[in-house]
């Protein structure tokens, strides 16, 4: 009896509001004008109006981008697992995927398909996507690290960091002399160009060193500690560097870019002693699975976006940023486990 009078209220209220929506679409029509409601003469057929219309789809922004991230990971996968096959790096055949997937490949032998696929216009948000992949994977490089170890090993990872370096900043300066002739922008002077071949020349590609180390799975060693924290002075000396020779091409003078250089210095001594200590406070008081709820959680992503956001904002990209959120994580070890697990998921 209760299945019988649902069903008819069902049928009753579908019925009574069909009718009202039919009665207001007639009374509607009195309201046309028939000049003005001529219609278009029909020039095709259905099919080729469903034709235009999925052509039309296909290049909605969002189909477009999902159509991008569907082939990238295919591809991505596909070049991984071959590279893995013969000894290599997971990440070495990522790599060669982009090149296959860009201008040097498929650009160049099917211009047509790489520019419906991959169109000017929507490279931004495509880069924009990675870069907030490639955040919040080195958030949880900078959790996995040893602080301890970090601690103990600061100087001779901030001396192997600068000697590493050194050298190729040499010789991209040497190299600048020998290619200004050829390449050099019109205006732009010898020491400009010299700075720019050199610090070019010695930035360290910090996602894909940690990549590697961890796919190696030693980045809770020693030597994995190390190799990550010369590779973060790396990055942090090198972007410091950058903004230098900026300063200099577009003022002409160094001191500008010691505004940088101390914000930098300030961030990380904030980090480090307001920051961390904060957090330590709220992991003693959550420091199990059950306690660690959304606001807790949003506290500490919250930290992880305002730490990148404030290095991009300094000029030492926002990958470091993350990093060092990542780093000034309570120490615990059951505590990250927990965390990593929620940021993997």
């Amino acid at each position: 009896m209760k299945g019988f009078r649902n069903s008819a209220f069902y049928v009753g209220i579908i019925g009574a509001f069909s009718a009202l929506m039919y009665y207001i679409i007639t009374k509607g029509k009195s309201l046309e004008v028939a000049s003005e409601m001529k219609a278009a003469p029909l020039e095709s057929g259905h099919w080729k109006d469903f034709v235009d219309s999925m052509a039309h789809n296909l290049q909605h922004p969002l189909a477009l981008l999902l159509a991008q991230i569907v082939t990238i990971i295919f591809v991505a996968r596909l070049m991984g697992w071959l590279f893995r096959k013969i000894g290599q790096q997971y990440v070495v055949g990522e790599i060669i995927a982009g090149i296959m997937l860009g201008p040097s490949l498929l650009g160049m032998y099917f211009p047509d398909f790489s520019l419906h696929l991959f169109p000017k216009e929507s490279l931004g948000n495509l880069q924009f996507l990675s870069q907030i992949g490639l955040i919040f994977f080195m958030y949880v490089i900078g959790m996995e690290l040893n602080i301890n170890v970090l601690r103990n090993k600061a100087h001779e990872a901030v001396v192997i960091s600068h000697a590493s370096i050194i050298f190729p900043f040499t010789l991209g300066v040497g190299l600048a002399y020998y290619i200004y002739d050829i390449f050099a922008p019109t205006g732009i002077d010898f020491l400009s160009f010299s700075l720019f071949i050199g610090i070019s020349m010695s930035i360290t590609a910090f996602p894909v060193l940690a990549r590697i180390v961890q796919e190696r799975n030693i980045h809770k060693t020693r030597l994995g500690a190390i190799v990550i924290t010369c590779a973060a002075a790396d990055d942090i000396t090198a972007w410091c560097i950058l903004a230098a020779v900026i300063a200099i091409v577009k003022a002409g003078s160094f001191v500008s870019s010691l505004y940088i250089i101390a914000l930098a210095v300030i961030y990380v001594f904030l980090m480090l002693k307001l920051v961390r200590p904060f957090l330590k406070h709220i992991s003693e008081l959550k420091s199990s699975r059950d306690s660690l709820n959304k606001p807790v959680v949003a506290i500490f992503f919250l930290t992880l976006l305002i730490s990148a956001y404030v290095s991009e904002l300094i000029g030492i990209h926002a990958l470091f940023g993350a990093f060092m959120a990542g780093a000034v994580m309570p120490e615990s070890a059951k505590f990250r486990a927990i965390f990593i697990e929620k940021v993997e998921d």
